[in-house]
């Protein structure tokens, strides 16, 4: 993570798996246009109902030029529970940004597909709502790394101990961090995060703890790798780093949806349900 800085206290491995979402890395012309979508959604299970947010845009030239897409049509279907008729249609909020409310309770416990239709061509990504755990406490320490001026950031939180579990951390000012629980399953875990930035007394930062599968987390790793300073992760890739949307235009078997005959004619992002807790903390 290398504009991030996020140095801990205690080793955070982070190995790459293999999953059933293939995470790879393709090199693009120069001119090869690509859709851009941002989905992860994040829900706070307490409310009766989520706010679905999808912002779509396009790119060329390399990611020179991004201008919000505009859509022939985009849809959630609930493949667990499918609604009676039509599924229900992402109405343009504003350009380039689709969504609409759905049910909590049904986003929690069902199957989805976000089907999105541009240019003729049709785009599909499943997703499944991954939980999370809460923040136990933040708290600011005193220690620094590399420079004095850097300030820490005291994290805790307790892992679920029957599940495999991988996390994502947002720590306010576009600052993020990957973390599994192979080596503190079901144990509480503390750490460091150190800001470079000049964060001011009396400051609010807000953080954020996310679910996340393994396919996501894999993502999300790459994404921050590869990742410059001041570049908002959740909204535009900064390399084509294949997420969970597929090209379905020529898709020839239900049952295996990347199995397409323009393999590298894929959008950039994601598009996902995650849990989130988050907490505030005041600068000092």
């Amino acid at each position: 993570m290398q504009h991030l800085r996020p140095f801990i206290s205690l080793l955070l491995c982070i190995l790459f798996l293999s999953s059933c979402e293939d995470v790879i890395q393709v090199d693009v012309a120069p001119n090869e246009k690509r859709l851009i979508v941002d989905g992860i959604v994040r829900v706070d299970t307490e409310q009766p109902s989520t706010e679905v947010r999808v912002k779509v845009s396009e790119t060329s030239s390399f990611f020179n030029d991004i201008q919000p897409a505009v859509l022939e049509n985009i849809t959630l279907n609930n493949l667990t529970n499918p609604p009676m008729g039509n599924p229900p249609i992402l109405g343009q909020i504003e350009p380039g940004v689709y969504g609409g409310g759905f049910s909590t309770e049904e986003i929690m416990n069902d199957r989805w597909v976000l089907v999105i239709t541009y240019e003729e061509k049709f785009y599909i990504a499943f997703a499944e709502f991954t939980p999370t755990v809460p923040i136990d406490n933040l708290e600011f320490g005193d220690g620094n790394l590399l420079d004095e001026d850097d300030t820490e950031l005291v994290v805790t939180f307790t892992d679920q101990e029957d599940r495999d579990d991988y996390y994502i951390f947002d720590f306010d000012f576009d600052n993020f961090l990957v973390t599994e629980d192979e080596f503190y399953q079901g144990q509480q875990f503390e750490f460091s995060y150190f800001y470079d930035e000049n964060l001011e007394p009396g400051e609010e930062i807000e953080v954020s703890i996310l679910g996340a599968d393994q396919a996501l987390y894999e993502y999300m790793n790459i994404i921050l790798e590869q990742t410059d300073d001041g570049f908002n992760v959740f909204e535009t890739p900064v390399a084509t780093v294949h997420g969970n949307v597929f090209n379905a235009t020529t898709i020839d078997n239900i049952e295996n949806f990347n199995n397409v005959n323009t393999p590298d004619n894929f959008p950039l992002g994601y598009f996902t349900f995650v849990q989130e807790y988050k907490q505030t903390i005041i600068v000092e």
